[in-house]
């Protein structure tokens, strides 16, 4: 780290769990962040500002006006760009000393596998049953850490999956492998501080696990009422039986 980098991250440097060793693992590090909306928007901010060396981002979708209430990456004249393009722009504005990539389309399959691959930590910050499973897959295919949340209306979660550790589950340990029943932000709704308090939430998580300090939440459900103001953890075991983990996966 030269002098400009020291000061820039000067305050987390300070604490004792980061130190300088700490942050020069960031500054190594390479995560992928699957979607750049109202998760990904503060996942992706606040790992820029941290330092984390690499970002890759990937997103299919263009900025709508309806994303301006909780995707706060995106501004008003974003309206018809790229989610990628627009929050590449953004993260390198507020730190350019960072190498930023975009993948501006869906990652399934071999694309997919290939991302995961290349990356040190995945971020699930997408809005949809299928995209998950199909992240988590490659995770633990890749023995890959992740880390995972959602939100709709005044709801929230979070957890970490680690196929590096024997006692980790999976996401499919959680939730199973049946069909996506759960309504969409589009019909649902949602609360633009709840996908930011999740959002961050998963960007303290990953720095945890890049950095190396710290208990990750694995094996471990975190949910959030924003309602009642009210966390709750719920403990969340490994299935043996599995299909994508367990003994008798294919993974």
């Amino acid at each position: 780290m030269d002098d400009q980098q020291l000061l820039r991250y000067s305050r987390q440097i300070l604490l004792a769990q980061v130190d300088i060793d700490g942050q020069q693992r960031l500054l190594d590090s390479h995560v992928l962040i699957v979607g750049v909306g109202g998760l990904g928007a503060p996942v992706a901010l606040y790992l820029a500002a941290a330092g984390v060396g690499q970002i890759t981002l990937a997103d299919p979708d263009q900025v709508d006006l309806t994303n301006l209430q909780r995707q706060i990456i995106h501004q008003q004249a974003d309206i018809g760009r790229d989610k990628v393009a627009s929050a590449s722009e953004r993260l390198l504005a507020l730190n350019p000393q960072l190498q930023i990539d975009t993948l501006p389309l869906a990652l399934s399959g071999q694309a997919l596998a290939e991302a995961v691959e290349a990356v040190d930590l995945v971020l699930d910050c997408s809005d949809n049953f299928a995209t998950r499973q199909a992240v988590n897959r490659a995770c633990v295919a890749a023995r890959k850490p992740l880390v995972s949340g959602a939100a709709i209306r005044l709801e929230g979660q979070l957890s970490v999956f680690d196929p590096r550790r024997d006692d980790s589950p999976c996401y499919q340990c959680l939730y199973g492998d049946g069909e996506e029943t759960t309504l969409s932000c589009s019909e649902a709704g949602v609360l633009g501080p709840l996908v930011g308090t999740i959002g961050s939430l998963q960007a303290l998580e990953a720095l945890k696990l890049l950095a190396g300090f710290g208990t990750p939440l694995v094996g471990r459900l975190l949910l959030l009422d924003a309602l009642d103001g009210r966390f709750r953890e719920l403990r969340v075991p490994r299935d043996p039986a599995c299909a994508c983990c367990g003994a008798g996966s294919k993974a």
